[in-house]
């Protein structure tokens, strides 16, 4: 877990440089280029320096172990961090969709043409990251991670769809100088539609949601195949940011003694978090097994 820990906070900190440097390139090209859509690409870029800062400080909090003031850890941190950058990315997105429709009302001179080898540059450098930080966030199980890797996706959208613009406006001219800006509009709706689908998961986890059967499956499956183990009653599962903790009612034959009974849950415990390391920490009631008639 430490190392997943070291990989995403690594991966923060190359988003971190790459953000800072990127907006203000775009910044600088889209005032001189005259591009709004460029403009508010490098906002986007500021607002992602500020994520990959939360993501790093929610990597750091969720890496502490256990205290007598947190017993089930702080996992969560890492969750509240997903949902940090979320609500971000949708605060971003409003606000480009309100300048850009102000810019589209308002007249003004079409983007300068070599704003498109910076709009170029700024896809191929944001695709790269997405995959990735894309690709240590799902190897990670880190929701927070993805997220960031999502924002670099948002930016590189917003460069795509200011791309589109600009090269309308530069190839047909005359009446389609905001075509920059409707390209930021656009680029305004994606975004606003990953920040809701990254907070939505977000809030899942922190409502405590059943993970679903890839995780719950091997766990029950794991335990079942114990020696000992007659059936499995009830199995709940919580994700607190990259890892779990399982509580699970055991039935076992009931003349098996107190100390016997203590020692076979100490097994499923431990069979459990050898299936899944992503388990933290695994509660199993005992219970006498009877079978149906």
């Amino acid at each position: 877990m430490a190392s997943d820990i070291d990989r995403g906070v690594r991966s923060a900190q190359l988003s971190l440089v790459a953000n800072a440097v990127l907006a203000l390139v775009k910044l600088v090209a889209g005032v001189v280029g005259n591009s709004y859509a460029l403009i508010a690409d490098a906002v986007e870029s500021a607002a992602d320096i500020f994520s990959s800062l939360i993501v790093w400080g929610g990597l750091r909090i969720a890496s502490k172990n256990p205290d007598d003031d947190y017993p089930f850890g702080y996992g969560k941190a890492e969750t509240v961090a997903s949902a940090t950058v979320s609500l971000m990315l949708l605060g971003a997105a409003i606000g480009i969709a309100i300048e850009a429709v102000r810019e589209i009302q308002l007249p003004h001179h079409a983007p300068a043409p070599w704003t498109l080898i910076v709009l170029v540059a700024v896809f191929v450098i944001k695709a790269a990251l997405y995959r990735r930080n894309g690709a240590i966030g799902a190897e990670m199980g880190s929701s927070a991670v993805q997220a960031d890797a999502w924002h670099h996706m948002s930016d590189a959208l917003t460069s795509a769809a200011a791309f589109i613009g600009i090269g309308l406006s530069v190839w047909k001219g005359a009446g389609w100088e905001s075509a920059d800006d409707w390209a930021a509009l656009a680029a305004s709706v994606v975004i606003a539609y990953n920040g809701g689908s990254m907070l939505r998961g977000a809030v899942r986890d922190l409502m405590d949601r059943h993970p679903g059967t890839e995780i719950a499956l091997p766990v029950r499956r794991a335990a079942e195949a114990v020696p000992g183990v007659c059936a499995i009653e009830k199995l709940n599962i919580r994700r607190a940011g990259m890892a779990y903790h399982v509580e699970i009612h055991v039935q076992a034959a009931p003349a098996l003694s107190l100390h016997d009974s203590h020692a076979l849950g100490g097994l499923v415990k431990s069979t459990i978090k050898m299936a899944q390391p992503r388990v933290l920490g695994v509660l199993v009631h005992m219970e006498p097994y009877e079978p149906l008639a």
